[in-house]
């Protein structure tokens, strides 16, 4: 149950820092931090998270990396739903928690005919810049193979574990930076599902594509790592 609660922890961070960050912070006239500053906020929820409860869960806050890893033969599939419920329960509790939030600035409103409305992910003309379906499909998938090639690299009893943390948040910080004109940066199906379920409409409709390409992405990258790039003598 410990490693439970330590995934129910660590995705309400990631989700109320990150997605946070792009609701309250993001578009303030002058002030406010850009993509840039939401990009960072991202990595930093998991550069912290990391180093505070990953002792306890390995620290994946993201279905993708508890599928990534079990492909990699680093997690234990009889654990994998678990991980998945609670990391989605993690996630929708920070989405109410922003809503709840939100919803005490007058004349607050999701606008859900708008792109990246409430942090929501999408597609066509739910993306930021209107990329297309098979854009936001390979950019997910790539991302995500990459961002647990990282996590298995950087994971691996042969490097330095203690910069694990740093070298996981800078690469979702990374990530971010390159993705979210494209989907709004999912590489996350929880987080995709806390958003969309409060946004509702199309950009709910659309949230399959953020579980798809993700967990696709993250399967590819454990097969990889296991088979080509993991030293023999691990075996």
């Amino acid at each position: 149950m410990k490693k439970l609660f330590a995934e129910f922890f660590g995705t309400y961070w990631l989700v109320f820092g990150g997605c946070g960050s792009a609701i309250f912070a993001a578009g303030i006239p002058n002030l406010g931090i850009g993509f840039m500053g939401v990009a960072l906020a991202f990595g930093l929820t998991v550069l912290t998270m990391a180093y505070a409860v990953g002792h306890i869960s390995g620290g994946h806050f993201n279905p993708a990396v508890s599928f990534g890893l079990c492909a990699g033969g680093r997690f234990p599939i009889k654990d994998l739903l678990p991980y998945i419920i609670a990391q989605c329960i993690g996630a929708i509790a920070a989405a109410g928690t922003l809503y709840a939030i939100a919803s005490g600035k007058t004349g607050f409103i999701i606008d859900n005919a708008k792109a990246g409305a409430f942090a929501s992910n999408g597609f066509d003309a739910f993306s930021p810049e209107g990329y297309s379906m098979e854009s936001a499909f390979i950019a997910e998938f790539v991302l995500t193979l990459f961002f647990l090639l990282v996590i298995l690299g950087a994971t691996d009893k042969f490097a330095n574990g203690k910069f694990a943390g740093i070298a996981i948040g800078l690469a979702l910080t990374l990530i971010h930076l390159i993705s979210i004109p494209i989907t709004n940066t999912s590489v996350n199906p929880a987080r995709s599902l806390s958003q969309a379920l409060f946004v509702g409409g199309e950009p709910l409709s659309q949230v399959w594509l953020f579980w798809f390409a993700p967990i696709l992405g993250a399967i590819a990258a454990g097969i990889i790592y296991k088979n080509i790039l993991q030293n023999n003598s691990e075996s």
